[in-house]
């Protein structure tokens, strides 16, 4: 009797053996099916052994009530008293929900675990094949396929093989379900089988003997025709017995299926014949095959059906496998397989995917297989189709360095184990970890974590995963540092060919002098080498993935040569996890960063602060190139300090354009590139304004001490007014003055002349800093007229003579340098002839138009694609700009909202005004910026300004990493921009020409 309140010791014994829910348990034990071991103390101790042993046990009195009459007395009684038994059944019914489900349905199978001799303990393909060789259809088929399978896990969860031994089994359990599969096809149509040869290639884990619980089968299918038969005919027959073998193992029936065998690896996939004969894919493979179905190759071993047909295939295509890495399109292919396929994986799964997640099971096959197709062409002993052998082989070749090889080899087993006990617990095919707390639960008790299963098996898979992600890109690049280091007398590492191999593979175009420069920085035994060794690997991969890999590495050279000495910059690189990465992005994105960058190695800091990439405040930009101009002796010294303060701002703002555009690992590439574009244009501005200021300060000190004769402002015009400017673009300004009072106004013109004079002189001057060109030639009258006017020649000018494109150009003028109450009187007087009451006449619209028609036609340069020219191309910057200001010319005179020198801020005020409907107004927005980022990256790529994309591959592939486009897809964001500037053309055509 058990005292009320009391648990009972039964369930207290339960409880400490692991059963979640003892009361359900005891319960399961009061079944009569067990009454006679029910109190057997060797059956509660197996079944708190196993990994889940609520499940254990339902499974057991399952299986027990399903004994045929007579045989459950000696079921049980062989339970309890053969432990071999009692832990393999056991351990099968905790672990495996859908094999206790099998052993239900066939309560007799529990036979096949009795057996305990050597060839039990490790069959191969002979015993499995007798195992389906009772088999003649395919219901069959499944039952003695899972009677195997029981088999496997039982010696899987017993610990009696390892994961390999596991993997292996089961693709040999899967080839001879293979031939079983075949053999039943054959005898169904026996015609066929006579007019053919048919050979089934294994591929992928099955061709791997690295097969999963359940996975696709993948196979490739060779037929011949036979005894005289017609070529088509015999292939046709093939093709039918290849059908019925893959239904066979596809199809679901009363006993479930066996898993789907999967076809499209084949030449041309899903696309091409299901059989080809052995000269087609032959053809096939020299002609038109990509890197990837080589790739895939590695792991080809022919299963079933003809073996001298396999064979014949195998011997075929291994020399092309091996010749795979001397293929034109090698490196972009591997660069591209490099780069992990997550995108399609929904992201609330991708922190759960052991395969093709960050640090997943792919990882380790992709890199195992890259190093394989680099450097099996030269060496016999890394040609295997599994990957802990190939990785095995790989270490002892000096390939992959031992201990990063022992690393992953241990990772990529855990891994392995997890997916298998996943897979297990009700056979399908997944490879996401488990949410639910008991399912953990049971996964971590399946792999021996036994104290706290789910926490540390939650820990166990993080630190190897992150072991893999770690690795698995210095997996390429250590061994080439070891190389050229040579510190460890008689290890075995890669000679020089090979690292060049290596390195030409993952796009360095010229080996020999990237393996000079990995010796100059990393040989030796100094402090500064060991730092460098342990950052290269990683900085390797990340110039690997740009469009220029050996720039990056020969700039990163001349920056550690500048800064080597200095005890901060390696420092800040090894610790600063950001600033590596980086750096190592800023410097293989194209020229003018790592040009800004050599003028002032130490600006090298700003990539390890995380606020050293915000833009600084216009105001804050000023006072700092005040301050510098006040501290110099001379003028020239003065505007050398503040071109020194340009240099280093247009490097923050380009290293920060580039590394939101290509994202790092931590924080992906920028997904508002409308943002990205506003931050360029009004960092370069403000960046400008403050210069031109500083510039202007340092003429007038020079000449005049501290106080002009007249007062002076500078007015940014076009794209400096309206916050816009790019990399390479010139300074638009118009120039006014005013003479103070009692000052002739000759002078006070000849004054301003002679500093807009000393101002333009002093910002061209020959230095190492990039020079700033000031362009006054939307003045009045343009070049004809005078540089500088007064306040009221510039009234008198504008009320008699001025012209509607002056009109147009004064939307954007903003004061910008110089006397701040002067250029708000400035822009008081233009603010009616830019916004005229009432909006435009017909005329003046006609006289747009006709202006904008001519320039098209007149200004385009010759032999320039207008489809791909970002300013006057069809609808580019000049499209949208020059609709948005007519807009404003109408209607800024009743519209607050569009009285503003910005594009896009106009547009999307005269979409609120309704205006613009919704739809062509993000037209419009989408192709400006589109243009502008393009402008932006020719000029980040070439270190040269350019309205159009460049024409050399490589720089165009630059280009194209910038505004987000993989290796290789240059075409796409052609086309891309052709599209959207398209659309954007038929909304100019209709808002600003009124068609």
């Amino acid at each position: 009797m058990t005292v009320p309140g009391r648990r009972s010791s039964t369930f207290i014994r339960l409880l400490r053996s692991g059963f979640t829910d003892p009361s359900a348990a005891a319960r399961l034990l009061d079944a009569e099916a067990l009454a006679a071991v029910r109190a057997d103390p060797v059956l509660l101790d197996a079944l708190g052994a196993t990994a889940d042993p609520d499940l254990a046990l339902l499974g057991l009195v399952r299986l027990a009530e399903a004994q045929p009459s007579g045989e459950l007395p000696g079921f049980l009684d062989t339970l309890v008293s053969a432990k071999p038994l009692r832990d393999r059944l056991l351990g099968v019914l905790g672990a495996s929900e859908a094999l206790a489900d099998h052993l239900a349905r066939h309560p007799r199978d529990w036979l096949t675990l009795v057996t305990y001799e050597a060839a039990d303990l490790h069959p191969g393909l002979p015993e499995f094949e007798r195992g389906l060789a009772d088999a003649h259809d395919p219901v069959a088929l499944r039952v003695a396929y899972r009677r195997c399978l029981l088999s496997i896990a039982a010696r899987d969860v017993c610990g009696t093989i390892d994961v390999a031994e596991t993997a292996a089994e089961l693709a040999d359990l899967a080839t001879a379900t293979l031939r079983a599969a075949l053999r039943i096809a054959s005898a169904a149509a026996p015609e066929d089988a006579a007019q053919c040869r048919l050979a089934v290639i294994a591929m992928g884990k099955c061709g791997g003997n690295e097969l999963n619980y359940v996975s696709d089968v993948d196979v490739i299918f060779v037929g011949e025709a036979v005894n005289g038969t017609d070529e088509g005919k015999g292939i046709q027959a093939a093709t039918r017995l290849a059908s019925h073998l893959m239904r066979i193992c596809s199809e679901t029936t009363v006993e479930g299926t066996i898993w789907p065998v999967d076809a499209n690896l084949r030449p041309e996939g899903r696309n091409g014949p299901l059989v080809r004969t052995l000269a087609s894919h032959i053809a096939y493979y020299q002609r038109w095959a990509k890197t990837w179905e080589f790739q895939a190759l590695l792991k080809a071993r022919a299963v079933a059906g003809d073996p001298d047909l396999g064979g014949q295939y195998i011997d075929a295509i291994t020399p092309l496998v091996w010749q795979a890495a001397e293929r034109e399109n090698f490196v972009p292919d591997v660069q591209k397989m490099r780069r992990r396929v997550v995108d399609n994986i929904p992201a609330a799964q991708v922190d759960r995917e052991l395969k093709l997640g960050p640090g997943g099971l792919r990882d380790v096959e992709f890199a195992v297989q890259l190093l394989q197709l680099v450097h099996g062409r030269s060496d016999a002993t890394l040609h295997s189709g599994t990957t802990l052998d190939a990785l095995h082989a790989l270490a002892a070749g000096g390939y992959v360095g031992r201990a990063d090889a022992a690393q992953l080899h241990d990772a990529y087993r855990f891994l392995r184990a997890m997916e298998h006990r996943i897979q297990l617990y009700r056979l399908r095919r997944t490879h996401l970890v488990p949410e639910d707390e008991s399912d953990l639960r049971r996964l971590g008790r399946s792999m021996g974590l036994r104290t706290e299963p789910v926490a540390e098996l939650n820990k166990a898979w993080r630190r190897h995963a992150s072991v893999v992600r770690r690795l698995h890109e210095k997996l390429f690049y250590r061994p080439l540092l070891d190389a050229v280091a040579q510190l460890t007398p008689g290890e075995t590492r890669l000679s020089p060919r090979a690292a060049g191999q290596r390195l030409e593979a993952l796009g360095y175009a010229d080996p020999a002098a990237a393996l000079r420069h990995l010796e100059a920085l990393a040989s030796g035994v100094t402090r500064k080498a060991a730092i460098q060794r342990t950052l290269l690997p990683v900085l390797l991969g990340w110039f690997a993935d740009s469009a220029d890999p050996d720039a990056g590495l020969l700039g990163f050279r001349k920056v550690s040569d500048a800064l080597g000495k200095t005890p901060w910059y390696l420092r800040l690189l090894r610790d600063e996890g950001a600033a590596a990465e980086n750096l190592a992005r800023v410097l293989s994105a194209g020229r003018l960063a790592p040009d800004l960058l050599m003028r002032a190695p130490e600006a090298v800091a700003l990539l390890g602060d995380p606020g050293g990439l915000q833009p600084r405040t216009h105001e804050a930009l000023e006072q700092e190139v005040m301050a510098a101009v006040g501290r110099a002796e001379t003028a020239e010294a003065a505007v050398a300090a503040a071109r020194g303060v340009r240099r280093r701002e247009l490097f923050r703002t380009a290293a920060a354009d580039i590394i939101g555009s290509y994202g790092t690992e931590e924080n992906p590439a920028e997904e508002d590139h409308g943002a990205l574009v506003d931050r360029v244009g009004g960092a370069v501005s403000d960046l400008t304004a403050a210069t031109v200021a500083g510039a202007l300060r340092a003429a007038v000190h020079s000449h005049y001490g501290d106080t002009l004769p007249t007062r002076f402002a500078v007015i940014g015009v076009g794209r400096f007014g309206g916050h816009e400017l790019g990399y390479g673009s010139d300074a638009d300004v118009l120039f006014v003055h005013e003479p103070r009072e009692g000052v002739d106004e000759q002078e006070a013109a000849k004054a301003a002349q002679t500093v807009i004079a000393e101002m333009r002189r002093l910002l061209q001057l020959p230095t190492a800093d990039p020079p700033l060109l000031i362009d006054a030639d939307l003045r009045p009258e343009g070049r004809s007229g005078p540089l500088v006017r007064t306040l009221s020649s510039y009234a008198a000018y504008y009320r008699r003579w001025s012209l509607t494109w002056e009109s147009q150009a004064l939307l954007r003028a903003e004061p910008v340098a110089g006397d701040a109450d002067l250029g708000s009187r400035f822009i008081e007087l233009v603010d009616p002839l830019r916004y005229p009451m009432e909006g435009l006449g017909d005329d003046a619209v006609r006289e747009i138009r006709r202006l904008k028609a001519r320039m098209e036609s007149e200004r385009l340069p010759r032999g320039a694609d207008p489809t791909l020219h970002t300013k006057l191309g069809r609808g580019g910057l000049s499209d949208v700009e020059w609709t948005v200001q007519l807009i404003q010319m109408q209607h800024a005179w009743a519209e607050p909202g569009l009285r503003t020198t910005r594009t896009r801020e106009a547009l999307a005020a005269a979409h609120a005004a309704g205006l613009i409907p919704t739809d062509e107004a993000q037209i419009l927005d989408e192709a400006w910026v589109l243009a502008t980022r393009v402008r932006n990256a020719v000029m980040l790529v070439r270190g040269r300004a350019g309205d159009t994309f460049p024409s050399e591959a490589r720089e165009l592939a630059a280009v194209g990493r910038y505004l987000g486009y993989a290796e290789g897809t240059v075409g796409e964001m052609l086309d891309d921009y052709r599209r959207i500037t398209r659309r954007a053309r038929a909304v100019v055509d209709e808002l600003f020409y009124g068609a």
